[in-house]
């Protein structure tokens, strides 16, 4: 397994594990109310899970198992994927911070901006891979 898909996995797991554990606060909470203010985690849980887990996983797959060239680099211009990982990462981490930073209103803004951003990166990374086997 190539790096990049070993650190989006790992990623993805680990996003997973935080993404549980914050629901697990969360529901702690709505059952016996430790702090209000335990809610504004909600945008990490779901960032965690849904960002975090599904489209590392997603993306860690892909770049693993899209047929390779026949000549090197057999993967292609894996900075540009290397480039995604990094601003998926930004993005998740900028939306899920959003709330505890009241003074930068943005900052999700900016974050959805980090992800369309990652999501096109990639894309451009993994269009010429996406072709028939053996070709």
């Amino acid at each position: 397994m190539p790096l990049l898909s070993r650190w989006m996995v790992k990623f993805a797991l680990a996003y997973l594990a935080f993404g549980f554990t914050l629901g697990g606060l969360l529901l702690a909470n709505k059952g016996i109310p430790i702090h209000p203010l335990l809610w504004l985690l909600l945008p990490a849980h779901q960032e965690f899970l849904i960002t975090g887990w599904m489209v590392h996983l997603a993306l860690g797959v892909a770049f693993w198992i899209l047929p390779r060239f026949a000549q090197e680099p057999k993967r292609g211009n894996t900075q540009l994927a290397w480039t995604g990982w990094v601003l998926l990462n930004l993005g998740i981490w900028s939306i899920s911070l959003g709330p505890y930073l009241p003074g930068l209103p943005w900052m999700p803004i900016l974050g959805r901006l980090f992800q369309a951003g990652a999501g096109l990166v990639f894309a451009l990374y993994a269009w010429p891979r996406v072709k028939p086997s053996g070709s």
